[in-house]
C-alpha cells in the first residue's frame, strides 16, 4: 500500500509544503558531510596543534617523572594543586582539538541548512521504534544506498591506507633502526598525509551524496494531484464559499443601488429587460449621473420602486441599451449622450413647467 502512495506521487511538491517540511525540521542532510567535516578537523589537530600540544604536555609529564623530588607533596592540599596543574596542561592540550571538531560539526551542518529548533523531530512517534518500518528503512532504497556508501568508504579508506603505506615502506622499515624520539614525528606525518588524501577521496562521494540527499528529499515531498488541490482550496478558499460570498456582496451592493433609486431624476428604460435611473440637478451638476441600472428582474425593480416614488420614465430602446452597455453606476455620462438625454431632461421639465401653470 505504502508503495502505492508513493508512486501515486507524481506532482512536483508547493512551496508551502517545502516551506512546512523546513518548519518541522525536515531538512535534507548528508552524513557525509559530517563525515567530511570530522576528517578535516581532524587534519587541522594533525597538521598544526597535535605536535606542538604534544610536546609542550609530555615535557610537563617528563618533568614530573625525571624530578619527582621537585614537586613536594606534604598533605592533600598539595596535592590537589598538583593534580589541578596537570589537569590545566592536559585542558590546554585537549581543548583546541575539542573546539576545532565541534566547530567543524557545527560548520557542517550549517553549509546544509541553518539549524533551528524543531520540536517535531524530538517528538515520539511509533514509526521510530516500528520494529517493520525500521526494517524498510535497512532494506529499502535509502538503506541500500547507505550501503553502497559503506561499502564505498571502506574501499576508499582502504585503498589509500595500503597506497600510502605502500608508498612509505621503506622509510618505516627505516625507522625501526633509527633513533626512537623519530619514530612519533614519522608517525604524525604519516597520519596527516593519510587524513588528507582520505579526505579528498571522501569529497567526491560527498558531492554525490549531498545530490542524492536533496533529490530523495524532494521525491519524498512529492504530491499526489488531490493534495494539491486540497492545498489550493486552503490557500485560496473553498470555490463554493468564495462564489457563496460574491453572490452576498453582488446582493448588497444591489440594495443599495436601488436605495439610490428614489433619488433619481428619471429613468430611461426598454420596456422589459434594461433599466438605466440618472440624476440631474440643474445648476450644481455638470452632467446626468447614473446612480442605478439593471437588467430583467433588476430593470423591473428599479421602474417599480421609481413609479412608487413618481419618478418618470422614459421608454426609450436603443437609448436604455446604450446607457446600460456604456456607463457604470456613479459615473457622469459621455459627452456622446448629451443630445438624447438632454431631450429627455426637456420633455421632463415641460411637462413640471406645464403642470405647474395648471
Amino acid at each position: 500500500m505504502a508503495e502505492v502512495d508513493q508512486d501515486s506521487k507524481t506532482e512536483e511538491p508547493s512551496e508551502k509544503k517545502i516551506a512546512d517540511a523546513l518548519e518541522k525540521g525536515n531538512v535534507p542532510r548528508s552524513r557525509e558531510m559530517s563525515i567530511l567535516a570530522s576528517l578535516m578537523g581532524i587534519l587541522l589537530v594533525l597538521a598544526f596543534l597535535l605536535g606542538p600540544g604534544a610536546a609542550s604536555l609530555s615535557g610537563t609529564l617528563l618533568l614530573l617523572v625525571d624530578h619527582p623530588a621537585a614537586f613536594a607533596i606534604a598533605d592533600g592540599n598539595d596535592a590537589t594543586t598538583l593534580l589541578g596543574a596537570l589537569g590545566m596542561e592536559v585542558g590546554k592540550f585537549l581543548l583546541p582539538m575539542i573546539v576545532i571538531l565541534a566547530v567543524a560539526g557545527i560548520a557542517a551542518a550549517f553549509f546544509q541548512h541553518a539549524p533551528k529548533l524543531a520540536l517535531e523531530q524530538i517528538r515520539p512517534k511509533w514509526s521510530r521504534v516500528s520494529p517493520g518500518a525500521g526494517w524498510k528503512r535497512i532494506f529499502g532504497v535509502a538503506g541500500q544506498v547507505e550501503f553502497l556508501k559503506a561499502v564505498g568508504k571502506f574501499l576508499a579508506v582502504g585503498i589509500v591506507v595500503m597506497v600510502m603505506l605502500g608508498s612509505d615502506r621503506d622509510q618505516l622499515l627505516d625507522a625501526i633502526y633509527s633513533d626512537p624520539s623519530r619514530i612519533p614525528g614519522l608517525v604524525l606525518a604519516l597520519s596527516v598525509k593519510v587524513v588528507a588524501v582520505v579526505g579528498v577521496a571522501i569529497l567526491l562521494l560527498v558531492a554525490g551524496d549531498v545530490v542524492w540527499s536533496r533529490l530523495r528529499w524532494r521525491q519524498q515531498l512529492r504530491m499526489t494531484r488531490q493534495e494539491v488541490k486540497d492545498e489550493l482550496k486552503q490557500a485560496e478558499g473553498d470555490p463554493l464559499v468564495k462564489a457563496r460570498l460574491r453572490s452576498l456582496s453582488r446582493d448588497r451592493a444591489r440594495r443599495r443601488m436601488i436605495a439610490e433609486v428614489p433619488k433619481a431624476t428619471l429613468i430611461v428604460a426598454n420596456p422589459t429587460h434594461f433599466a438605466v435611473a440618472l440624476r440631474y440637478i440643474r445648476g450644481k451638476d455638470s452632467a446626468p449621473q447614473v446612480v442605478a441600472k439593471g437588467a430583467d428582474l433588476i430593470a423591473l425593480r428599479i421602474r417599480e420602486v421609481a413609479e412608487a416614488h413618481g419618478i418618470p420614465v422614459f421608454e426609450d430602446k436603443p437609448l436604455a441599451r446604450a446607457l446600460y452597455d456604456a456607463v457604470e453606476v456613479n459615473q457622469w455620462i459621455p459627452p456622446e449622450f448629451y443630445k438624447a438625454v438632454a431631450r429627455l431632461l426637456y420633455v421632463l421639465y415641460s411637462r413640471k413647467t406645464a403642470h405647474a401653470r395648471a
